[in-house]
């Protein structure tokens, strides 16, 4: 049975994105990575935020621009939103509520890793009690303001448990197990 994981390359002070969403500081970054090429072979879906679906894209101008990974994975992509775009996208499946997007992704995975990619979506999941694993891979860069990796207005405590440490450059991997998900709902779905 599939596996939840929220995976994400953090600048070393927290943030996965810069202000406005901005991603291209993370393509100064990006390069062989044994950790991310073992996780790309065991990833069979991927479950994406409507923000981070539409948002700016670190490979923007190269030829792995609009591809998940820059271009080494393909396989289907559940969106969660509440925006279905008007014109169908090859791939990709719009759904508009967590559980039917997480059974529809756990189905089309099989037996490999959902690939949870967007903190908004990453927060519900365990919020819902769904989400498995965290792989957080910190870029030596701290960017001072923008998307948080997990943001939970008045706190809250998500025990987890380091599974694997990874020290291969260009980033530092922590594949960590959650333990108890059980934070409250902050709010109700965005995206």
């Amino acid at each position: 049975m599939a596996k939840m994981l929220y995976s994400v390359t953090m600048s070393l002070d927290g943030f996965i994105a810069g202000p406005g969403g901005d991603m291209s500081w993370l393509a100064d970054h990006l390069g062989p990575d044994p950790l991310v090429d073992e996780l790309i072979g065991q990833v069979g879906a991927l479950l994406v935020g409507r923000t981070t679906f539409g948002g700016d894209d670190p490979y923007k101008g190269t030829e792995q621009e609009g591809e998940a990974f820059g271009g080494g994975w393909a396989g289907p992509q559940f969106v969660l939103t509440h925006r279905v775009p008007r014109a169908s996208v090859p791939g990709v499946t719009f759904v508009g509520d967590l559980d039917s997007a997480v059974a529809a992704a756990k189905a089309a995975a099989g037996d490999k890793y959902v690939n949870v990619l967007g903190a908004s979506v990453a927060r519900q999941c365990l919020e819902a009690g769904v989400l498995d694993e965290v792989l957080v891979l910190i870029a030596p860069v701290m960017l001072g303001d923008g998307v948080r990796l997990f943001d939970h207005p008045g706190g809250t405590n998500v025990r987890l448990e380091r599974l694997r440490v990874s020290q291969a450059p260009p980033a530092t991997g922590l594949w960590m197990r959650v333990v108890d998900s059980a934070a409250p709902e902050a709010g109700a779905m965005s995206g």
